[in-house]
């Protein structure tokens, strides 16, 4: 009986390794995802370089670390430094989620026809994000960007500093499954929909209450750059 029990219980073992082994396998190639966490400071990141280590570390704890994870965020341009476009700083592609599903070949497929819904905007764990029809909404992903990918040159922020505060200001958003209050090209924009902004009671637009106020959680999207 003894010896029995001993072989089942190690071939249990086996196989939950061997399980866990698949998964980060197959997260191995993930090239893509929704951060599972904020920085927990609404849209103050650090900055790029705090919003790339946050992208380096999600996906090291799924075992794709080996990779340069950089976040998908613009940033407007101050004097001596030019705006940075998020899709400047993704790679080329093509770019899969954590179950292998390709939701862009190339730069101009993703800022086109991307395969980027609901359903293919996991993060880094395999998990879908909660949508609008969900509680709590979780759909707003922090871009600061227009539609292609690019750094917003109009007058106001909307980057919240260009990722660097947690007070007043205002960053531009995206739907990550592309639903809206509205049928049109906003609401279905995974990456330009529309702006954070103060609460009723005064909360200002770029901290984590405002965020999640709208609609969000201070979550944005990560692309493997190589």
């Amino acid at each position: 009986m003894r010896i029995t029990t001993r072989i089942s219980l190690v071939a249990a073992v086996g196989l939950a390794l061997g399980s866990c082994g698949g998964m980060q396998s197959q997260q191995g190639g993930m090239s893509f995802f929704v951060t599972s966490a904020g920085s927990g400071k609404g849209a103050d990141l650090g900055g790029l370089t705090g919003a790339d280590q946050v992208c380096q570390s999600l996906a090291k704890a799924v075992g794709a670390g080996g990779r340069t994870w950089h976040a998908y965020l613009s940033t407007t341009g101050t004097p001596g430094y030019p705006g940075v476009n998020a899709r400047d700083r993704i790679g080329r592609g093509p770019w899969q989620n954590a179950k292998g599903v390709v939701v862009a070949s190339n730069v101009d497929q993703l800022h086109g026809a991307n395969n980027l819904t609901k359903e293919t905007a996991l993060n880094e764990k395999g998990e879908m994000v909660n949508g609008r029809t969900e509680k709590p909404n979780m759909h707003d992903m922090l871009t600061g960007s227009t539609p292609d990918g690019r750094a917003i040159t109009s007058s106001g922020d909307s980057t919240c500093s260009n990722w660097t505060t947690s007070g007043a200001g205002a960053a531009m958003l995206g739907h990550h499954d592309r639903q809206g209050l509205r049928d049109d090209d906003a609401s279905r924009s995974w990456n330009s929909s529309h702006l954070s902004r103060p609460t009723k009671e005064g909360v200002p637009g770029c901290s984590q209450a405002a965020l999640q106020g709208t609609g969000g959680n201070g979550l944005f999207y990560c692309f493997a750059a190589n």
